[in-house]
């Protein structure tokens, strides 16, 4: 495996898709965690401190077009991402390993784990974070709002900082990033398959006002292995207000794997 470079903050692998917060080259598993709509790799430095001690480590996805990649053109598919985070990925999934994904991330984490499977290198497990099952019917149009509409949706979700949202700025920064990303998750289309024979956990807040409990469940549509719904008390963003807990139950899971 080649040595990450390092800038300032996390080590950042060569490809410069994964960023490394608590890099362990010994790690005993490795979580790969892509962020929801509009997020970016720090999204996930919380869970990257709680699980290092485990011996887990987290390497976060950091799409183009914000933060350290502010500069690079956006991705605007779902597949096309996927496909372009692969390589990446690969460099990195010889030991065991798992995939986290919240939001939109949980249809990147499930379609990377589609395609790993397919080329012989499953992850040991998948985790599904605040998202509708892929068989469920429904189109994300929100990215078609205007700025204030579109600003108005992000806040009442409670995933972005009320004050950032508030300082003009900064909303022209992360406003693009985020009406982007809502037109990927518009535009993905499941495509039927095999079911995916992974371990899987589905995570789901219990007033999320964009994932019911049935749409949750409804992962086990497409998943072929083991399947477990976990409920959480919050909305959208949950897994804020529950870190430790959501770290314990990834340990737990990924116990097997070491």
């Amino acid at each position: 495996m080649t040595a990450p470079t390092t800038a300032r903050g996390p080590a950042i692998t060569p490809g410069g898709w994964l960023r490394r917060y608590r890099p362990a080259d010994d790690a005993a598993v490795r979580l790969v965690c892509f962020p929801h709509a509009g997020g970016s790799a720090s999204a996930y430095l919380r869970f990257a401190a709680v699980l290092a001690p485990s011996g887990v480590e987290v390497l976060a996805v950091q799409y183009p077009g914000r933060q350290d990649r502010r500069g690079e053109p956006f991705v605007d598919t779902v597949e096309e991402l996927v496909e372009a985070v692969l390589p990446e990925l690969r460099q990195w999934t010889h030991g065991p390993f798992a995939l986290f994904g919240h939001s939109l991330g949980a249809t990147l984490a499930f379609e990377a784990a589609r395609r790993l499977t397919k080329s012989g290198r499953p992850p040991a497990h998948l985790f599904l974070s605040g998202r509708r099952s892929p068989v469920v019917p429904g189109t994300d149009t929100a990215y078609l709002l205007d700025d204030r509409a579109l600003v108005e949706r992000v806040t009442r979700l409670q995933g972005t900082d009320p004050l950032l949202l508030q300082d003009e700025e900064l909303l022209r920064m992360v406003l693009p990033a985020i009406r982007n990303d809502y037109a990927m998750a518009g535009a993905y289309r499941y495509r039927p398959g095999p079911p995916l024979s992974v371990p899987t956990t589905v995570l789901t807040g219990d007033a999320d006002p964009n994932v019911t409990l049935d749409d949750a469940r409804r992962w086990s549509e497409v998943i072929g292995g083991p399947c477990a719904v976990n409920v959480l008390p919050g909305g959208h963003f949950f897994l804020n207000d529950h870190t430790a807990g959501i770290c314990s139950l990834i340990e737990e899971a990924l116990s097997h794997a070491r």
